[in-house]
């Protein structure tokens, strides 16, 4: 069966501290065994830890997709998303809800940072996660890109009048989770970098814009992804002419405040109600 691209902003992932609901249509099954489940399945729910899937929901109820799943960390606010239906207006889904940052300490503690004293050296606030997130395309990568319901209409419509411009614009990434961020420095620590190395290119997890699902690093096809090269680009031109005009702001210029590596790449949608 062919894997369908559903319309942008037609669909949400429901977010929750410890499991994301996807919608099935946009996973593909990791097994021979999990196939038929999802083929059939409106929503999966999917571990933000390490992307392992749970468990499928089908017309009769969730089927188990790991064994003890009764057990999972955080399985009950997953059910309890799964029955809560999100508000609708004629435009689209709205009233976004920040999740709480009870389990950030745990995760920052483990790095050995201190929060307070972190966000003081940096100048960057905590930011949390949205409880949801519209589907806004796909990537460079051909992965689905969630963004903050503001930010993926206003990325829509910036991508289209650039490419009324003839500039293309990809999206490289949008919505990162904590534990998400959390990962990059696992791997990273890993493979022997220290974590204030790690810091001076990635923000410590619950400290990235992109948390909030109002952010985005953003390409071209005709330049390497998330390079300082990008600058050079006709589409970082067209960005810094309009990006504005949509909301637009480009985070890290050279020399920022807060110590992070000049990023030409990175955007953030601004506004005062998200």
């Amino acid at each position: 069966m062919p894997h369908l691209q559903p319309a942008p902003l037609k669909l949400a992932l429901r977010n929750t501290d410890d499991i994301e609901l996807w919608p099935a249509s946009l996973l593909r099954a990791r097994s021979n065994a999990h196939a038929r489940l999802l083929a059939r399945a409106r929503r999966v729910l999917r571990r933000k830890r390490d992307g392992v899937y749970l468990a499928a929901e089908l017309d009769d109820g969730l089927h188990a997709l790991v064994p003890g799943l009764a057990r999972e960390p955080g399985l009950r606010a997953a059910q309890a998303a799964l029955r809560d239906a999100l508000p609708h207006t004629r435009n689209g889904l709205e009233h976004v809800i920040r999740l709480p940052l009870h389990r950030l300490h745990e995760r920052l503690q483990w790095l050995g940072l201190d929060v307070e004293s972190y966000s003081v050296q940096v100048g960057l606030p905590l930011v949390p996660e949205p409880n949801w997130l519209a589907f806004a395309g796909f990537d460079q990568f051909q992965r689905p890109l969630w963004l903050h319901i503001d930010a993926a209409r206003a990325w829509l419509r910036m991508q289209a009048a650039a490419l009324a411009d003839a500039v293309m614009l990809d999206a490289i990434s949008g919505y990162r989770s904590h534990d998400y961020q959390l990962g990059i420095f696992e791997r990273k620590l890993a493979r022997g970098l220290d974590v204030a190395a790690i810091l001076a290119v990635n923000a410590a997890p619950g400290f990235s814009e992109h948390h909030s699902g109002l952010a985005l690093d953003i390409g071209t096809p005709d330049a390497a992804p998330a390079e300082e090269a990008f600058e050079t680009t006709p589409a970082f031109a067209w960005l810094c002419k309009h990006a504005g005009d949509y909301g637009f702001v480009m985070s890290y210029p050279r020399d920022n405040p807060h110590g992070i590596i000049y990023e030409p790449w990175h955007w953030y949608w601004r506004t005062s109600n998200a």
